[in-house]
């Protein structure tokens, strides 16, 4: 059987998701672990020392892909949520839910390892530079979302209610991304473009790893959610108690 013979549309029902994010969150956790393990690896004992931050720079392994998966699931999480106001699916409320918290902890570490970052290269742990500030906003919006998920009875009525919060707040995830080309701003520019890298080689291997490793950490742990949200949500239905035996 070709891919083209799959019937993708049938995993938008919950029980045939619920099957199939079983399936393939080990697959991905056991990846995410690897490639943790590997981008660490190269970051903090292969990388060359920075001829300008020195050592300190090493944080920028964790910091930039914390910082560019807290934007991107924002997004991932919107998509989903639009789908679902869009087109009334259950799954869409239910995967922009299991995604809300993996995307408020990377916008938390972005935040820490920025502080972290900044205090010995700017001399301070917080500015408000325009960047960082959006970078809050963000995190706030994580948890406005789940929030408002949470103090809403009715899962269909919470999830119509996140989806427009969902939506109007990713306006917000262009403003971080140009913010350092649009505003004078202390944070620097992207070392990483379409046009090239300003690093050297192992620098930018073990970022693009750390890339990875966290995309399929997120994914993996989304995957792992959506499976107990799926539980509790279809807990009344036949397919969950025969599960559940």
């Amino acid at each position: 059987m070709s891919i083209r013979d799959i019937h993708w549309f049938r995993f938008a029902s919950p029980p045939n998701f619920y099957h199939l994010a079983g399936r393939l969150w080990p697959y991905f956790a056991a990846l995410a672990a690897v490639l943790t393990l590997v981008g660490l690896w190269i970051g903090f004992f292969v990388a060359p020392i920075d001829a300008q931050q020195g050592q300190g720079y090493r944080i920028i392994f964790v910091h930039v892909p914390t910082s560019q998966m807290s934007m991107l699931i924002y997004l991932v999480m919107a998509g989903w949520a639009a789908w679902g106001l869009a087109f009334n699916t259950r799954l869409s409320g239910m995967m922009a839910a299991a995604l809300a918290p993996t995307g408020a902890l990377f916008a938390f570490l972005s935040l820490v390892t920025g502080s972290l970052w900044g205090k010995p290269m700017w001399g301070t742990w917080w500015v408000w530079d325009a960047r960082l500030t959006s970078e809050l906003i963000l995190f706030f919006l994580y948890l406005g979302f789940m929030a408002l998920q949470a103090s809403i009875d009715d899962p269909r009525r919470a999830d119509k209610a996140c989806a427009i919060l969902a939506v109007v707040g990713a306006v917000n995830v262009p403003i971080i991304y140009f913010s350092v080309y649009w505003w004078n701003t202390l944070h620097q520019g992207a070392s990483v473009t379409l046009k090239g890298a300003s690093m050297a080689t192992p620098m930018l291997v073990g970022m693009l790893i750390m890339v990875l490793a966290f995309w399929m950490y997120a994914i993996a742990v989304a995957l792992l959610r959506v499976r107990t949200i799926i539980l509790d949500r279809e807990r009344h239905t036949e397919w969950v108690k025969h599960a559940m035996e």
